[in-house]
């Protein structure tokens, strides 16, 4: 504390990554009702919306050519093409959200996990990344939810594995096998990372302030 007022720190980038089916939709809502202060990056896409989908809150509907007009003009943080659509992270917002000290969560792919660790935001960066607890499992979970036609989850099955490949270049790495365990481990991370010197510049000040109540005492 400093004069009474809590230490400012910066916001994190919290990147949550996975193959489909591992968990990380569910493990990023918990998170959110955990800390609703957390904002989730809404993204946006070229793809059409679903049933029940809200422009503006699930995803930013965009048509292709404005979508590579925000790409060329530096307005994106990270960009994929997956499954025949684009989707992206409007840049502005999240920088705007972790200067003012609020934490923005990432449900994004390695592609995206990657552009953002290598940004020059990537310093507040935080990846972690959920593992199934096997290829079966996966397939159940993907069936089970019965949004998907037996075609994409053949596809989404066969992506898996190249998401899963990529799983080293996170900082954090979650098996998936009990849902509120991970949940539990998910927290303690964030908490933690939030304490990093990094994001508290604050403590300057304060350790300015122990100096000189310190030098003040000889």
């Amino acid at each position: 504390m400093i004069g009474g007022e809590k230490v400012q720190r910066r916001g994190l980038l919290i990147i949550l990554s996975s193959p489909s089916g591992a968990g990380k939709s569910t493990l990023a809502r918990r998170l959110r009702d955990w800390d609703p202060s957390i904002r989730f990056s809404v993204s946006a896409t070229t793809r059409a919306a679903r049933p029940g989908e809200t422009d503006g809150a699930d995803y930013r509907f965009v048509s292709e050519p404005d979508f590579k007009q925000m790409v060329s003009a530096g307005q994106m943080l990270e960009h994929a093409h997956v499954f025949g659509n684009f989707y992206g992270s409007p840049r502005a917002p999240v920088e705007e959200a972790i200067n003012g000290g609020c934490d923005v969560l990432f449900d994004i792919d390695w592609q995206g996990a990657q552009q953002i660790q290598t940004s020059a935001l990537k310093g507040h960066v935080l990846s972690i990344f959920l593992l199934p607890p096997s290829i079966t499992e996966l397939q159940r979970r993907l069936e089970s939810r019965g949004q998907d036609t037996d075609e994409t989850i053949r596809r989404r099955m066969q992506k898996s594995w190249d998401e899963i490949s990529h799983w080293d270049a996170y900082d954090y790495v979650l098996i998936n096998d009990d849902l509120d365990a991970t949940e539990a481990r998910l927290k303690t991370i964030v908490t933690a990372e939030r304490l990093r010197a990094s994001q508290q510049p604050g403590v300057i000040d304060h350790v300015r302030a122990l100096q000189s109540e310190f030098e003040g005492q000889k």
